[in-house]
Parts: structure tokens; sequence; C-alpha cells
């Protein structure tokens, strides 16, 4: 293999792991954040708000720089960026941040980890697709190892109705994103990855801004210093870095074995929760990962 080449692929795969890494620490940013000592704890829409506030500048000046000299936007491409940007970055963001108030990170971690599962349900129920005995055994797999992990996390927390809650705004927050998922392959075609990105996170940003003026007062921004802190990191290592890195891995190592290696995701959040929150982690927790882990390495294994 040529020097040049070898060289690429490297980076692709540190790019990879770098966000990976990115993306598992969003729930630990969003638990430090609630755990910040103050009267009244940072509540999921103005945490949420923080963030897309400031990732803004970032994906606003991509999506001018993506978009110069070509034509707009249709009114039905308008259409399928704002649906997929409420389901993706707004519907999604909400739903895993308020999931995080009852759960721990790592059990978030391992339930939206399910979205890619989720994705091939989509297909069978809704556009007429056939689900393979690979991709069945996924979906046992991986709801196999979400049981374990759940068990884990009722145990600790000794309180079914928060687990449960915590589960469902989560779960909710997976089937969000795997619609997302489902849906953006063909306005990327068309759209190009960064440009559609873009776009979609700004309508997201929109929506969650909405969303923050007509249920929260505006004082409710005034928040202590190690939220903004959080939410500034959260946005910067958990946002827009990892959604470029990703991008550029795929570009160098491929779509198949950048989610390959998105697998270590759920682990590396398991080992910082247990490491920076103090999360408890067990035998059945690491059972349920590894589970969990094996339905989406077969799911992509077909993909490779």
């Amino acid at each position: 293999m040529p020097w040049k080449h070898w060289s690429a692929e490297r980076l692709g795969i540190a790019l990879a792991i770098l966000a990976a890494l990115g993306f598992s620490f969003k729930a630990i940013f969003v638990k430090l954040a609630y755990a910040v000592p103050q009267a009244v704890p940072v509540d999921s829409v103005t945490l949420l708000a923080l963030r897309m506030v400031f990732s803004l500048p970032a994906f606003a000046w991509v999506g001018w720089k993506a978009s110069r000299n070509l034509p707009p936007l249709t009114l039905r491409e308008w259409g399928w960026v704002t649906a997929l940007g409420l389901l993706g970055y707004y519907g999604a963001s909400i739903l895993d941040f308020m999931g995080l108030q009852y759960i721990t990170a790592s059990l978030e971690r391992l339930i939206l980890f399910t979205y890619p599962t989720l994705t091939i349900l989509i297909g069978v129920v809704f556009l007429g697709k056939t689900a393979s005995r690979r991709e069945i055994g996924a979906l046992l797999l991986s709801y196999a190892g979400i049981g374990l992990a759940f068990a884990h996390d009722l145990h600790i927390a000794g309180e079914m109705r928060a687990v449960l809650i915590g589960a469902a705004f989560v779960l909710g927050s997976s089937v969000s994103y795997a619609f997302y998922q489902a849906g953006s392959e063909p306005v990327i075609r068309r759209l190009g990855a960064a440009r559609f990105t873009a776009l979609a996170m700004l309508v997201s940003t929109v929506a969650t801004l909405l969303h923050f003026a007509v249920s929260q007062p505006l004082q409710a921004l005034a928040q202590p210093a190690p939220v903004y802190l959080h939410a500034v990191g959260m946005a910067v290592f958990s946002t827009v870095l990892p959604v470029f890195m990703t991008s550029a891995a795929i570009r160098r190592i491929g779509a198949a074995r950048t989610a390959l290696i998105g697998t270590l995701g759920p682990m590396l959040t398991i080992f910082f929760g247990y490491w920076l929150l103090a999360e408890p982690m067990s035998v059945w927790q690491m059972m349920g990962a590894g589970l969990v882990l094996a339905g989406v390495l077969l799911i992509s294994r077909r993909k490779v």
C-alpha cells in the first residue's frame, strides 16, 4: 500500500475514534451540568438551548460555505430538511436530555445506540422492507443487552418509576434519530453531507430556541459558570467536532468502517460514567453492553 494511502487510512481511523470519544462524552457533559450546585438545577430545555446556541456559529459558517454558488433549495427540499432537522437534532436531543434527568449516562448510551436496529424496524414497518435472519438476530441481541443494563439501573436506583420514565424518554430519542437516519440518506445524496447537516442543525436550533421561548423565562439563561462551561464543552467536543470528524473519517475509510469504530461509544460512556460520575459498574452492565455492541456489529458486518 502506498505511503499516502496508508497515512490517509491511519488518519481516518484516528478521526473515527476521536468522533466516537466526543459523541460518548455528551451524556457526561449533561450529567455534570445537572449536578452543578444551585437552588434550581438547570432544566433540559435550557441546557439544550445553550448547547445549540454555542454550536450555531460553526454550523452557520459551514452552511454558508457549502451553499455558495449553488442554487437555493426548493420548497420540497426545505420541507425535508426541516422535518429531518426536527427529528434528528431537536426531537432526539430534547428527549435524550430529559431522559438523562432520570437514568445513568451508561444506560442512556446503550438505549440510544439501538438506533441502527430501530432503523431496520422502521424499514420493515413503514417502507415495506423485509428483515433477514441476521437483522432479526441483531435485534434480539441488542434488546437482550438493554434488558440487562435496564435491570442494573433499576437495582441501583431502587425506584422503578424514575428508571422507566428515563428509559422511555431515551428510547423515544433513539426512535426519533432512527427516523432521521432512515430519511436522511436520499436528501444527503441530493444536497451533500456538509450542506444538509449544517442546514438541519440550523433548523433544530430555531426549534430549540422557540421551545425555550414558550416554556422558560429569559432569566433561565442566567446559569452558574460551570453550566456554561459544560454547555460549551458539549457544543465543541460532543457536537461540532465529532460531526466534522465523522465526515472526514467517512471520506478516508468509508461509512461502514466508521460506523464499526463508532461502536466504541457505549463502552467509552460506561467508562467515563464510572470514572467521572461515580456511576457503579457491574458484570451485568458489561454483559448488556456487550450484547448491544454485538447486535450493532452484526448489522454492520453486512455492509463491510
